[in-house]
Parts: C-alpha cells; sequence; structure tokens
C-alpha cells in the first residue's frame, strides 16, 4: 500500500511537532510521524526507539497510533508508559537506543498535544523534522514488522536521580509538578529524600485543574507561593507539563527567574570544572554573564531553544547551561538534557550539602537589575525576520554595540534590549534591563523606536520584575 500523508502547516515547528487535537493535528499524524520518524531511524542506521507518553487526554491514543508507525517502518519499540519527558530521554542513554519520541504537549493548553524527538543521543529538530515533510510529501518510508517491549524504567530513572544528591542537612520543601507528567515522579521520589516534603498536584491529570502548568508565568507559581509560607519551608519547586522546565521560589515565596538559578548552580559546579564555559541564552540579564565571569567561569551567550542550547553544550563541553525560560541542562555528572526534577534535586544536594546556605540570604545577594518580563507580540511568519533584519541594518550604520547570534541585543545607557523572532511561532519576543529605572525607559524608547520604523509597535509590558 502507498505512504501519502500531508500535515497541517502549522504543526511542524523548529524543535518538534505540536497541534491542536482535532482541529491540527489528528491520530494519522501520530502514525505518519512514527512511520516517517522510523524512516529516519532506519537510514541512520539504527532500529531501536524509546517511545514515552505524558499525562493529557489525548496522549494514550497518539502513543498507541505513533507505536503503529514506528513498528510498520521496521522499528523495534521500547514503550516506557506515561511520564515526563525527561526520563523518555534518560531511557534513550539507559537502554542505548537509537532514538527517542515523547508524546507531549509541554506547557499548552489541554487540547494540545505533540512530538518531542532524538535522533541517537542527540534532538531532532529544524532540518530534520522540514525532512519528514518532504518524506510524506514524496510517499519514501521505509517498511518492515518491528517488535513492541514495555519496559517500565520509571523506577530506574528515579534511582538515577537520588544517586547525584548530597546532603544531610534537615530541609523543607513544597513541589508542584501541576498533575503534569511528572506528578508521579515527583511524589514517589520525595519519600526517599532526607527533609520534610509537601507534594501540591501531585496526580496526573489532562485537564490541569490547579493552573496552567508553566512555571514562568507568576500567576501559575501563585499556590506554590502560598504554600510555601505557608509550611514556612525553606524552597519551592515547581514544573511544567512534561517537566523538562523548572521553576523555583525561596522561603519568602520570591520567584528566582532561569537565569538567577542558573547562577546558583553555577556558582557550584564551577568549584569542580574552574574556568569552565557556563551558557546562557541571548534573554538572560547581564548580571548572569557578569557573575559567571566573576566565579571564574567562561560566560557564553548562545541562541534560544533547547536544542541549540543542547548542541552548543556538547561542541563546548560545557558541564552546565540553561535558559530563561527554564530549561537546564547538566552534563556535570548527568547527560546534558533538559530535566526539571533532576535540576531541583541537585538544587536541594546545593542547600542540603552547605550547612550555612540560606536562600532567602542567596536571593538577596543577586545583582539587582531592573528588566521588563519577555515581551512576546504577534508578526506574521513571512515578515518576523525581515523586520530583525531591518533592525539590525539600521544599527550597522551606528555606533550600537550589537550582539547578533540570536536577533539583535544591543548594549548601552547602563543594560541592553533584545529583539528576536520566534522560531516556533509568528511571533516578536523583545526584552530590555537596566541598572535604574531611567535608562531602562530609554532603552525601551530606542527599542520601540526601531520597531516603528519597520511598522510594528512595541506592547505596553504589563510589570516589570
Amino acid at each position: 500500500m502507498t505512504f501519502t500523508h500531508e500535515f497541517h502547516s502549522s504543526v511542524l515547528r523548529e524543535y518538534d511537532i505540536r497541534g491542536i487535537v482535532g482541529e491540527t493535528l489528528s491520530i494519522d499524524d501520530a502514525r505518519a510521524v512514527g512511520r516517517l520518524f522510523g524512516t529516519s531511524v532506519r537510514r541512520n542506521g539504527g532500529t531501536r526507539v524509546c517511545v514515552g507518553y505524558d499525562g493529557r487526554l489525548s496522549s494514550p491514543d497518539m502513543e498507541a497510533a505513533l507505536v503503529e508507525g514506528l513498528t510498520a517502518a521496521g522499528v523495534d519499540v521500547e514503550r516506557i508508559g506515561c511520564g515526563p519527558t525527561p526520563m523518555l530521554y534518560y531511557a534513550v542513554f539507559a537502554t542505548d537506543a537509537d532514538g527517542g519520541v515523547m508524546v507531549t504537549g509541554s506547557h499548552n493548553p489541554p487540547t494540545h498535544n505533540g512530538f518531542k524527538m532524538m535522533l541517537g543521543k542527540k534532538p531532532f529538530f529544524g532540518p530534520d523534522i522540514k525532512n519528514l515533510a518532504a518524506l510524506a510529501a514524496a510517499g519514501d518510508v521505509e517498511s518492515g514488522q518491528g517488535t513492541i517491549n514495555n519496559n517500565k524504567i520509571f523506577s530506574q530513572y528515579i534511582e538515577r536521580i537520588l544517586k547525584d544528591f548530597e546532603g544531610s542537612r534537615v530541609l523543607s520543601a513544597v513541589w508542584d509538578p501541576g498533575n503534569g507528567a511528572g506528578a508521579e515522579v515527583v511524589t514517589e521520589l520525595v519519600k526517599t529524600l532526607p527533609g520534610r516534603h509537601i507534594v501540591i498536584n501531585g496526580a496526573i491529570d489532562g485537564t490541569f485543574p490547579a493552573h496552567h502548568p508553566d512555571p514562568t508565568v507568576p500567576k501559575n507559581l501563585e499556590q506554590l507561593i502560598e504554600c510555601v509560607k505557608t509550611e514556612k519551608a525553606d524552597v519551592g519547586f515547581a514544573f511544567d507539563g512534561d517537566a523538562d522546565r523548572i521553576g523555583i521560589v525561596d522561603g519568602q515565596g520570591r520567584i528566582l527567574w532561569g537565569d538567577q538559578i542558573m547562577q546558583v548552580l553555577a556558582e557550584d559546579v564551577l568549584k569542580d570544572y574552574p574556568g569552565a564555559p557556563i551558557i546562557a541564552d541571548v534573554k538572560a540579564s547581564q548580571a548572569f554573564f557578569d557573575e559567571v565571569a566573576r566565579m571564574g567561569g567562561e560566560p557564553v551567550m548562545w541562541r534560544t531553544g533547547h536544542s541549540l542550547i543542547k548542541n552548543k553544550m556538547a561542541e563546548l563541553r560545557a558541564p552546565l547551561a540553561g535558559e530563561m525560560s527554564g530549561h537546564i541542562f547538566y552534563a556535570d555528572k548527568y547527560y546534558g538534557f533538559d530535566d526539571a526534577v533532576y535540576v531541583a534535586v541537585r538544587f536541594l544536594s546545593i542547600m542540603a550539602r552547605n550547612e550555612g546556605f540560606d536562600l532567602v540570604e542567596r536571593y538577596n545577594r543577586f545583582p539587582a537589575m531592573i528588566n521588563t518580563p519577555e515581551l512576546r507580540f504577534a508578526c506574521a511568519d513571512d515578515r518576523k525576520f525581515s523586520v530583525i533584519d531591518e533592525v539590525k541594518a539600521r544599527l550597522q550604520k551606528t555606533q550600537a554595540n550589537v550582539n547578533d547570534i540570536d536577533g539583535v541585543r544591543v548594549s548601552g545607557k547602563g543594560g541592553w534590549w533584545l529583539l528576536r523572532a520566534s522560531n516556533t511561532q509568528a511571533v516578536l519576543v523583545a526584552r530590555a534591563e537596566a541598572d535604574t529605572v531611567e535608562n531602562l525607559n530609554s532603552l525601551k524608547e530606542e527599542l520601540a523606536a526601531q520597531l516603528k520604523e519597520s511598522g510594528v509597535d512595541l506592547p505596553t509590558d504589563s510589570a516589570d520584575h
């Protein structure tokens, strides 16, 4: 039977495949992803793939269709069941598989779903995903009869995370997996950790009844903050829908943003790797890069995108990397992928083995900078990169200090402003930071003026943090 399939134009993204179930993403799409990705695995010399799925209501059916497609391509499948995306990544490494596919809608609404992929031990993204569309259009697929093996790696994964916990200091922590795919892992994990642990929203529920599972949005952390204060806990941890992104609050309920979490982790890692490169994306505060340098590391600014960061990390052999979005990657003792539960355990370990470590006091020592939240505003896919090019061209005619590795990041007047095109949505992303409110306003005016010249209005930001 001839293979033919056409995807909705919006679902094949830069880093993954994503859509709205029943509208832009179907069971047939899942089956086709399996057949096409299985073809890629076969042609890369592989034969065996791990498959996992998150807690969304549509995920079991999507996973079943995906497995059908993979086996029809002649690929053997290791089904690891329901759990967080990092458990799927771990399974690929632990079983030395030739690839992996995770059925997950990540932090998106309950009606969304999608697929994150690894080919070998590396992310499958960008041109790889575009090639799937080309294979589908040509009907160019492999055929065969793959086998299916159920491999419940849940307990082994928890043991691996706990292996790197150190410290005997008794602490109290609140954990909020947000009813996401990491809920059962977190609930089981804390039974072994020393100290007092309170888990809220600890049952997997694809309707996300408590709050949206995105720890970078302050309102999604309100329940965690309240619980930390009520319980007089030392720290609070939050996770996104598939537990590859982390949020942290201190004992007073103050939010640590991605680059602040990274400062604490980098300080610890650099004790063992003096002079090592530590990577953060272009949205991170200048304070982060300055602090890494002060602590004896080599700060590296890189492009936003978890797949891009993973590849740069491998290239530079960096022990630690992270993004403002809460994707944090450990290669020190771990595998270099983004695992929020592992990061939480490493963070707790820093607190537990350092008798004098007080997260509230550490928060107070973060360099004070004033910045906007991430501003995201609509701009057509066929226009967004042109706007960046126009702004860059105008800036090149001035004496501006510009970093253009990912959009434009312009330094000056006590801070910087950033403008970049999203790789996954029809939006432009902007951010600004400065040492004073006056300088921040000046930088925002510069940014707004550049956008206006390209016919785009900068939206009013809701709050500074």
